[in-house]
């Protein structure tokens, strides 16, 4: 029976092919005595076996669709499967204890799990208790003769259905049998949802129910144009979908012809338009969308994409490798924002009853400045490589600001006396995010080369909302006035003291808040590649005499969010006329 599921369009596109469910099935189980160990240990040898064949499948897939570093992880479960100390422990438990496998497998895994957490002075060693996890996991439900879903193992075409996805499961996709997502939960601003527009895939999210309401193969249709999902679609409905999916991949053709043309007003006013990326691997949604700039590489996921801390070295290849490919062009990087909802399984992070407002971010690099200045050399020796800017995150106050400014002064002048180049084009800038740095912003400004506002964060610290709760999701108002007379008042301060400013978060790429950025004067607008070229489309459409006072009324007469985006639909009518 065809059932419509409303959530939020996350990321553009339409797509149809059998659901598959990233769900974790219910492992438990009972304990028993057994009479029979010699067949209890061949049943046990049966399931860890399968598990090997199944993680070499997984690993050698991950190698073709992801590369030789992320098939890492899967050496390392391959490594635990094939050790006689763990799997002999669990065989003489079944032997001398007669119980049944799962029990044996669960008992002598959690002891290893606690002997290498404890290795409190060796992250490498900590990192390796996931690895029991997983593996035995794998094992247990091979036992149980129930399915684990694993994204890098997807080798046909599907829409992916779970009720959240992390970063790690994203960066597992493989967009040749991936060809969208649905989730329960979840906005445009989370980071499931940031993926899914850098890897071009149409995505809903925020359905509340999606993994309760389809079954794994079942004919599934993602509109990321709308924000529906459509369960076990009509004929008739299948073909209407393919029609609008024809149709919108016509109007990224007729986009894609403004690739190498510069950003400029219908008359003639020319801003940049770049990108957002998370790795390197992102550079090719960004040259082949004609990025002007990258105007924000979040590192943090180099750090989440790692078993430990990446070295200098293997931050700077990282950089460099940005850097170089842009050609000349800027490429913003902003030290690692970690914290809040982006954890790193090697780094034990205080337990925090609010960790938005907690120790993230350029707090968390200031309170730890050994990895702080790892990657602040880093960043310094790829500088010479193109046109860097360094951005710093979450600034609240002028000393964080100006203590990192001194960290990196410091490591500077190592680096120079040592002989190192740094490039010549090197910028300093900040992230406005903090309410009470936008509200200082005339003061910042003295002190830094740009601004970039991160309005996924702004947005939520001014409504006091977290942006990740469905049940205050209505109060994540990018138009709200309020918002909007911050975002104002930050781009005014730039001018008025000579420095840029751009825009990295979401509101960026959104058509609603573009056409008031652009009367506000924003210079800089970065955003999904996928992007792009929409938005270069639709900044030919406006005059900027024209829209001269929309910041104005959107800032000062409207009251509401509702109000401004009537607004924006009201000019929108007559531009399209």
């Amino acid at each position: 029976m065809t059932k419509t599921l409303k959530g939020i369009a996350a990321s553009d596109g339409i797509a149809v092919a059998p659901a598959y469910l990233l769900v974790e099935p219910d492992l438990s189980f009972t304990k028993t005595t057994v009479a029979d160990t010699a067949s209890e240990l061949a049943r046990f040898k049966k399931a860890t076996a399968a598990s090997v064949k199944e993680v070499e499948q997984i690993r050698d897939s991950a190698k073709k669709s992801l590369g030789e570093d992320e098939a890492q992880v899967f050496e390392a479960h391959l490594m635990i499967l094939n050790d006689p100390e763990f799997t002999g422990a669990i065989e003489t438990e079944i032997k001398d204890q007669k119980v049944n496998s799962e029990a044996a497998l669960d008992e002598t895994a959690q002891k290893f799990i606690a002997i290498f957490e404890g290795m409190t002075d060796n992250a490498y060693m900590q990192q390796r208790a996931a690895d029991v996890r997983d593996v035995s996991k794998r094992v247990m439900a091979h036992l149980l003769n129930k399915e684990l879903p694993n994204p890098a193992a997807i080798d046909h075409e599907v829409i992916v259905v779970a009720h959240d996805l992390t970063p790690s499961d994203t960066a597992q996709l493989n967009k040749q049998f991936v060809k969208g997502f649905v989730t329960d939960i979840g906005g445009r601003t989370a980071h499931s949802a940031i993926m899914a527009r850098s890897l071009e895939l149409p995505a809903v999210v925020g359905t509340d129910s999606v993994t309760k309401d389809v079954e794994n193969g079942q004919t599934l249709v993602v509109d990321g144009l709308n924000g529906d999902a459509v369960v076990e679609p009509s004929d008739e409905q299948v073909a209407d979908y393919k029609q609008k999916s024809e149709a919108f991949l016509a109007q990224k053709a007729e986009w894609e012809k403004l690739k190498n043309e510069p950003s400029v007003t219908a008359d003639g006013k020319k801003f940049t338009i770049a990108a957002n990326i998370g790795t390197p691997n992102d550079m090719q949604g960004v040259n082949d969308n004609g990025a002007e700039a990258v105007g924000l590489y979040r590192t943090e996921f180099l750090y989440m994409d790692s078993k430990d801390f990446p070295t200098e070295d293997q931050q700077f290849e990282a950089y460099k490798e940005v850097i170089e490919g842009m050609h000349g062009k800027q490429v913003i990087i902003r030290t690692m924002d970690i914290g809040g909802d982006k954890h790193l399984d090697y780094w034990d992070l205080p337990d925090e009853m609010n960790p938005f407002l907690g120790v993230r971010a350029i707090r968390l690099s200031l309170k730890n400045e050994d990895i702080f200045r790892t990657q602040l050399r880093a960043l310094l020796r790829a500088s010479a490589y193109g046109k860097l800017g360094i951005m710093f995150p979450m600034i609240g106050t002028l000393n964080e600001l100006r203590k990192a400014k001194a960290i990196l002064a410091e490591e500077k002048a190592k680096l120079t006396s040592d002989g190192v180049k740094i490039g010549d084009n090197l910028e300093v800038g900040m992230m406005i995010e903090v309410p009470a740095a936008a509200v200082l912003a005339d003061q910042f400004a003295k002190e830094v080369d740009f601004f970039s506002i991160g309005t996924n964060d702004l947005i939520q610290y001014t409504m006091a909302a977290d942006r990740g709760n469905d049940n205050v999701s209505y109060l994540y108002q990018p138009a709200n006035p309020s918002v909007l007379r911050l975002i104002k008042h930050t781009i005014d301060a730039a001018h008025e003291n000579g420095i840029w400013c751009g825009m990295c978060g979401e509101a960026a790429g959104d058509s609603t808040m573009f056409p008031i950025l652009l009367s506000m004067g924003l210079d800089e607008y970065s955003m999904s590649a996928t992007s792009i070229l929409r938005i270069r489309s639709l900044m030919r459409e406006f005059n900027t005499e024209d829209i001269k006072e929309l910041a104005n009324k959107a800032c000062y007469i409207s009251e509401t969010a509702e109000e401004n985006e009537q607004l924006v639909a009201d000019l929108m009518n007559k531009v399209d006329k």
